[in-house]
């Protein structure tokens, strides 16, 4: 074997020792929704069930509302990617195409402020929102989460919308396309795969967010499914097989969202290549 076919062979076996151990949380995670709870605390534990238990996914429906977790957390992280994509674009758009004041300065402070951990500006956010009014509502999410994903979608469109030749955006001028038309029409459909890549951030971040959720709500059925996962952990017990088996379903929709927006970012690809 010579030393191109040798060093192949090493990088295969590297790269399937680190995917295997990334997946080996998700591993513990499915072994741990299939088990009773006697099986979850056997000691020593055995990774591979003994017996099958499918009933805990029957049991955390018809014990606790995770309908109404995860209707919460799809609506709270829907609205947040809608909000978030309605505000990055234009601005983004008109950071990299608008010659104004203050313009590389306004870029950099989007910059800066995604630098802050929320965990900074809790206390004054919680002012704020009991201010507005909008303490226990889903609203109060919506805003925070756009809030927290704005600047890196800015940065990120505005990146993708600076490599698109200008001459395609004064062509289109020239021909009677008015600015917005020559946004929706020409920028982003080149643009789209900056906009999916913002999009599935957006959606996931929401999707995740625990500790705004933790602070701002309080009623039962307001309560995102991160929150509704925290319930399983008790003060002198956690119900692991519970608890890893909402978290499996917690992880379908974002798989969805990436098989549904797959095609999108193909064909965005493919009409970036095709118009320049």
């Amino acid at each position: 074997m010579n030393r191109k076919g040798l060093r192949k062979i090493l990088l295969y076996v590297f790269v399937t020792g680190i995917l295997l151990i990334l997946l080996f949380p998700f591993f513990v995670m499915v072994s741990t929704a299939l088990k009773s709870v006697d099986e979850v605390y056997t000691s020593p534990p055995y990774w591979i069930p003994r017996h099958i238990r499918l009933q805990n996914f029957k049991e955390i429906w018809d014990k606790y509302p995770l309908f109404h977790y995860f209707l919460n957390s799809f609506l709270i992280a829907a609205g947040s990617t809608l909000l978030n994509t309605v505000l990055s674009v234009p601005a983004a758009y008109a950071i990299s195409r608008l010659r104004f004041f203050g313009r590389r300065f306004l870029l950099y402070l989007f910059l800066v402020v995604q630098m802050f951990s929320p965990i900074i500006v809790i206390i004054s956010l919680f002012k704020v929102i009991a201010g507005l009014g909008l303490l226990d509502t889903r609203l109060s999410l919506i805003l925070v989460n756009t809030v927290f994903t704005l600047a890196f979608s800015i940065w990120m469109l505005n990146g993708y919308f600076s490599t698109i030749p200008i001459e395609l955006e004064e062509a289109a001028l020239i021909d009677g396309c008015t600015r917005w038309k020559t946004i929706t029409k020409i920028m982003l459909p080149i643009a789209m795969p900056g906009v999916v890549t913002t999009v599935i951030y957006t959606f996931i971040a929401s999707w995740n967010e625990f500790m705004f959720a933790l602070k701002f709500i309080t009623s039962l059925e307001k309560r995102p499914l991160t929150i509704g996962l925290y319930n399983f952990i008790g003060r002198w017990t956690v119900q692991w097989q519970y608890l890893m088996t909402a978290s499996l379903l917690a992880l379908i929709p974002v798989v969805i969202l990436f098989m549904l927006i797959e095609k999108q970012l193909v064909k965005g690809l493919t009409g970036g290549a095709l118009k320049g």
